[in-house]
């Protein structure tokens, strides 16, 4: 059995066509983050006749189900990427829009500290930081 069906299956979704297509490219695509544009661009790319409201339907299908997690790095722009084990960061260009990921230890136990400190039991976070990534940066003045 395909990896993507097990992961459908594993999930409790139906395998179908367009959700086997498009947790294909969104395992096998070079980006981590992935619009559903970005999807919808690859599907017709590889002659497939998936529309667009059916790439959003999907991606929002696989995050009720914690397949994907959505991100919104720019103002009224979502990506997807796909849900691993273990967590990380994500700092971002605000020139090309480029992401990476990140894992640091001393900011996860900050954070904890920080929660903890105003009575919290910290239960999920996300750490977003943004700036100039070294391909944009010769271009600052």
């Amino acid at each position: 059995m395909p990896s993507e069906t097990k992961e459908l299956k594993d999930a409790g979704l139906k395998i179908t066509l367009p959700r086997v297509k498009i947790l294909q490219i969104m395992e096998s695509s070079v980006k981590h983050h992935l619009s559903a544009e970005d999807i919808y661009k690859q599907l017709l790319g590889n002659g497939e006749e998936i529309g667009l409201a059916t790439v959003y339907r999907v991606l929002t299908q696989f995050e009720s189900v914690n397949l994907v997690q959505r991100h919104f790095f720019e103002e009224g722009h979502s990506v997807f990427e796909i849900k691993r084990a273990g967590h990380h960061d994500h700092i971002v260009c605000v020139k090309c829009g480029a992401i990476d990921e990140f894992h640091n230890e001393e900011i996860e136990v900050r954070q904890r500290e920080v929660a903890s400190q105003h009575g919290y039991t910290l239960t999920g976070h996300q750490l977003n930081l943004y700036g100039v990534c070294p391909n944009c940066h010769v271009d600052v003045g």
